[in-house]
């Protein structure tokens, strides 16, 4: 399995990566320090998020350790809807921020509930029923 969370120096400085997953989505986050910009997939995150709580969604790590300010983030999300590509973010800047200082943040991320990988997925349907567990109306005659 493929190592998802590093620190490398590149001539820009240095960059840490995380990979965050939920759902069907994956999201793969570059962190440097800067001054706060957040863009997916090439565009501001307000922009690409529709929601309200989406965005606070995938930004609750950075709000939690206050490092709003701190780091620009970069991210390129691909898989499911906004709901689940905004919980691949926060999972990414969360593991992108325990590998900047994983000691200091670790526990103020775990107690949120942020650290572990939400492994909910849908169920997939069954043949002879109208969805995964949905059954056809009965009929007496």
């Amino acid at each position: 399995m493929a190592k998802t969370t590093t620190k490398s120096t590149t001539p820009k400085g240095i960059v840490y990566y995380a990979t965050g997953r939920r759902k069907t989505s994956t999201a793969r986050v570059f962190m440097k320090p800067g001054t706060g910009v957040v863009t997916v997939n090439a565009l501001p995150i307000e922009k690409y998020l529709p929601t309200e709580v989406t965005l606070v969604k995938a930004l609750l790590p950075l709000t939690l350790t206050d490092s709003k300010g701190k780091y620009d983030a970069e991210v390129t999300v691909s898989g499911g809807g906004k709901s689940g590509q905004a919980g691949a973010i926060c999972h990414g800047i969360t593991r992108a921020l325990l590998v900047v200082d994983g000691e200091k943040l670790r526990p103020m991320l775990k107690k949120a509930g942020l650290v572990t990988r939400d492994s909910r997925m849908v169920e997939r349907k069954k043949y002879g029923l109208h969805k995964a567990r949905k059954k056809g109306q009965y009929s007496k005659r």
